[in-house]
C-alpha cells in the first residue's frame, strides 16, 4: 500500500474543515432560533453533523468533476495517485464507517451508494458494501446480500488500480459474497452465498456462480 503524503491530507482537511463550517453555518441559519431546552444542544448537533455530511459528499463530487479518478493502472507519484489519495481519505473518515456500521437501514444505503457515484438500476439495493461506488453499475431488480462485498480496486502491494463492475438485471449476489475488479455479471444470474468471484471474471445471463475461487455450478433454464 502506498503512503500517503502530506499534501494530499492537507488537501482533505482543508475540504473536511470547509464541510462543517457549512453544516455548522446552516444549522444555525435553520435551526438557531429554537428555545433553550433539554433537547436544543442534541438537535443542533445531529443537525450540524448530518449536514456536513451533506456538504462533505457535495465537495467529494465536486472535486471528483474537476479531477476525475479513472479506471485502470495507478502509476506511482502520477496526478491520479493523487486524486486518489484525496478520494481515500474521503472514504477512510467519512463513508467507509457508514457503510460498515450497519446502521443506516438499506434503502437509505441506496441513495448515499447513489450519492457517492454507484449506478443502481430500479429497485436495486446492498446490505452488503460496495467499495468505490463509482466504478460499480448494477442493473434493476437486483439484490446484494448482508455482508457482501463488491471490491473494484486492485490494492496488490505497490500495485494500484481499478476496474469497474458490471452487473445486469435480476441479479442476487448471495450473503458474505466478494466480487473482485473488473467482473462482469449478466443478466438473471446469481453468485451464491460466501463465493468469491476473481479479478475480470465473466459470469453469463442465468449462470450460478459458486465456491472460492467462484466458477459455474449450473445454469437457469
Amino acid at each position: 500500500m502506498r503512503k500517503i503524503k502530506v499534501r494530499e491530507t492537507l488537501v482533505f482537511v482543508a475540504f473536511l474543515s470547509f464541510a462543517f463550517v457549512l453544516g455548522i453555518g446552516t444549522t444555525q441559519i435553520i435551526f438557531g432560533w429554537l428555545p433553550s431546552g433539554d433537547f436544543r444542544g442534541l438537535v443542533l448537533l445531529m443537525s450540524a453533523i448530518l449536514a456536513s455530511y451533506l456538504y462533505a459528499i457535495l465537495i467529494y463530487r465536486i472535486f471528483l468533476a474537476w479531477f476525475p479518478l479513472k479506471q485502470g493502472e495507478i502509476e506511482a507519484g502520477s496526478r491520479q495517485e493523487f486524486i486518489y489519495h484525496v478520494y481515500l481519505l474521503f472514504y477512510l473518515i467519512l463513508f467507509y464507517p457508514i457503510m460498515r456500521s450497519g446502521f443506516v437501514p438499506v434503502p437509505l444505503m441506496r441513495l448515499v451508494y447513489q450519492a457517492l457515484g454507484a449506478r443502481l438500476g430500479p429497485n436495486t439495493y446492498s446490505s452488503g458494501i460496495i467499495l468505490d461506488p463509482k466504478f460499480v453499475e448494477i442493473g434493476s431488480n437486483c439484490i446484494v446480500g448482508q455482508f457482501a462485498l463488491l471490491v473494484p480496486h486492485i490494492i496488490e502491494g505497490a500495485r494500484l488500480a481499478h476496474y469497474p463492475i458490471r452487473i445486469g438485471d435480476n441479479v442476487t449476489i448471495g450473503a458474505h459474497a466478494v466480487v473482485l475488479s473488473g467482473v462482469t455479471i449478466g443478466d438473471n444470474a446469481i453468485v451464491a452465498t460466501g463465493a468469491v468471484v476473481k479479478k475480470g471474471t465473466r459470469i453469463g445471463p442465468g449462470e450460478v456462480w459458486g465456491g472460492v475461487p467462484a466458477g459455474l455450478m449450473h445454469r437457469q433454464e
